[in-house]
């Protein structure tokens, strides 16, 4: 049975892409970082960073000054550009929807004497938004104490999110309600019941990050009076090599596990696909409780 898990994870992952999507609720922040006569600078460094999240990325300016970063999750991030005889630039930028955060970066010469009044004190990135909320990225994700990647959605919400408790059956209680949970993956809304005995789960491992917002949910989610989870999923954007991993495991009644995944692309396309694999020989009174393997391929394109 291992062994035809592992043959299945291979195949899955080595066939081709079986659907192509938008990035969904992933937002984009691009911007032009200019020198003082107002001609683009190349080859500058630009990081973006959200301290709470613990989201990290770098990138470089082309021939014409640009710069973008893909695929994020809605959040504030801290803008920073470097350039070698050039003072820092900072800015903080906010992404709440997929539609593009433009920033123009005017970069002076340092050295240039200015006087500057500072007023108030430095904080860090202070999210304004109305409703209480859980943020999880993908670094909380790998740290938590998940016995599958195959039935682990579940686990990183109860384990994360506040108020979130698991029952019997593979369900879990928001806020002491039951069924009151919907699921919105890259903007798409699942409204149905995510129970790991009854439904096929997404993958932990095809998760970038997670909101969990477990106060009242802003009006375009509807009347779920209880919990939403506003998933962006990973795509393989900015990865020129292939990145992933591969694990296995086998525990008691016979139960071998599979969790592969790979992603790479570039600044406008991206490929990522995640496995996930559990059999159990483990009986349920007369029945005999056996999952298949739940491949999941996409296809992220600008």
């Amino acid at each position: 049975m291992t062994r035809g898990l592992v043959l299945a994870a291979a195949l899955a992952l080595g066939a081709g892409p079986v659907q192509a999507q938008g990035l969904g609720g992933a937002g984009t922040v691009q911007g032009t970082v200019k020198d003082p006569t107002g001609a683009g600078m190349a080859s500058v460094t630009v990081d973006l960073s959200n301290p709470v999240s613990g989201l990290r990325r770098s990138t470089t300016t082309d021939e014409h000054g640009l710069f973008v970063f893909h695929n994020l999750p809605p959040n504030p991030y801290h803008l920073e550009v470097t350039a070698q005889g050039f003072t820092s630039f900072e800015t903080d930028v906010d992404v709440r929807s997929a539609v593009p955060v433009d920033v123009q970066v005017p970069m002076k010469l340092a050295g240039t004497a200015e006087a500057v009044q500072v007023v108030g004190h430095a904080e860090d990135l202070v999210e304004r938004s109305p409703t209480a909320h859980t943020d999880i990225d993908e670094s909380l994700i790998a740290r938590l104490p998940i016995p599958s990647a195959a039935v682990g959605l579940n686990e990183v919400i109860i384990k994360a999110a506040p108020g979130v408790v698991a029952d019997s059956n593979g369900f879990f209680h928001p806020v002491g309600d039951h069924a009151q949970t919907q699921f919105s993956i890259d903007n798409q809304p699942v409204t149905d019941q995510q129970s790991r005995i009854y439904s096929n789960q997404l993958s932990p491992d095809a998760v970038q990050a997670m909101e969990v917002i477990t106060g009242v949910a802003p009006a375009e989610y509807g009347d779920k009076s209880s919990l939403v989870v506003h998933i962006v999923t990973k795509s393989g954007l900015d990865q020129p090599k292939p990145t992933g991993e591969f694990l296995a495991g086998f525990g008691t009644f016979s139960t071998p596990t599979v969790d592969a995944s790979v992603g790479m692309g570039s600044h406008r396309f991206g490929n990522f696909a995640a496995f996930t694999g559990v059999s159990t020989d483990r009986y349920l009174g007369h029945a005999r409780v056996r999952r298949p393997a739940r491949p999941r391929l996409e296809w992220l394109f600008l």
